[in-house]
């Protein structure tokens, strides 16, 4: 297998990967904050002590080595990722998988609209995909709206997600022109844990006392979308352009709804369907458009 050739299979297993959080999280027998929680929690388990390492050696851990604006951009990142993770997790617990995943994804919208704001304005190309996009999650919305109350409240949190997403990646790439993607996420995930674990308890949302089975695919969602998806987009976008990695985590959307399908007997409501594949061409195409594209890296 060429190099290239090895970095699109690369590629298709972070996809693969990625494409199970949805499910999982549907499937963990935990409330949704805690699963969002414990996610970051674990991570930031494994992180930490990588990221501070280099102190056992003698040596100043870059951790230790950031300007004050720097730590405050990772301290909001982390903020911002919080509430991304507190909409989105419990909008798949409350709509299908596939709807939330397809309305989550919507982040490249929010990201050119928010770019438009400090100066880069989307091209022609991007209005139409953003047109496109929103045309199709009114469709989804309709759709749920003939379900119940609680889809549609799912949809709203998971465009609310979508949006934070947005923040984050926004915050986040000015950050790491400055540091290393390490450094940034040891310090954003543990912030990112301590807002939910706040969330948790003001709600009552008890952080242990689950199952064997609930607990071992925590360990799957943290090792599966939190690391080995994410992690392999990074490792990948040395050689694959910003925009075929951007549109091939689209296929996320489907996948998810597939595997949705098979284990969990989950289906979107009929008329959804052509609302989903006309909000990822929407999306398709303002990632395609894009001036700079860039790819969420910690979804």
């Amino acid at each position: 297998m060429s190099g290239r050739a090895g970095y699109f299979a690369l590629l298709a297993v972070g996809v693969a990967a990625v494409s199970t959080s949805g499910p999982l999280i549907a499937a963990i027998a935990a409330p949704a904050l805690a699963i969002a929680f414990w996610r970051t929690a674990l991570a930031s388990a494994v992180l930490l002590p990588v990221t501070l390492a280099p102190a056992l050696r003698g040596r100043r851990p870059p951790l230790l080595a950031m300007d004050r604006p720097t730590l405050l951009g990772c301290v909001a990142a982390g903020a911002l990722l919080a509430v991304h993770f507190a909409t989105w997790i419990p909008s798949v617990t409350l709509s299908t998988v596939a709807t939330s995943t397809a309305l989550v994804c919507t982040q490249p919208v929010w990201t050119a609209l928010l770019a438009a704001r400090t100066g880069t304005p989307p091209g022609r190309s991007m209005w139409i995909g953003i047109g496109l996009a929103v045309l199709g999650a009114v469709l989804i919305t309709g759709a749920d709206i003939t379900v119940s109350g609680r889809a549609l409240i799912g949809d709203a949190m998971a465009v609310a997600g979508g949006f934070f997403a947005a923040g984050y990646v926004t915050v986040g790439e000015r950050v790491r022109a400055s540091v290393s993607t390490n450094v940034y996420t040891a310090v954003c995930y543990p912030v990112c844990a301590a807002i939910l674990v706040v969330f948790c308890l003001v709600l009552g949302a008890p952080l242990g006392g689950y199952s064997g089975s609930a607990w071992l695919l925590l360990l799957v969602l943290t090792a599966g979308p939190q690391f080995l998806g994410h992690s392999v987009f990074n490792r990948v976008l040395d050689r694959i352009p910003a925009t075929v990695v951007s549109v091939a985590i689209l296929l996320e959307v489907p996948f998810a709804a597939l595997l949705a399908a098979i284990f969990l007997h989950q289906r979107p409501p009929a008329l959804a369907i052509p609302g989903i594949a006309l909000l990822l061409a929407g999306l398709a195409v303002v990632i395609l458009g894009a001036r700079a594209p860039r790819v969420d890296p910690e979804l």
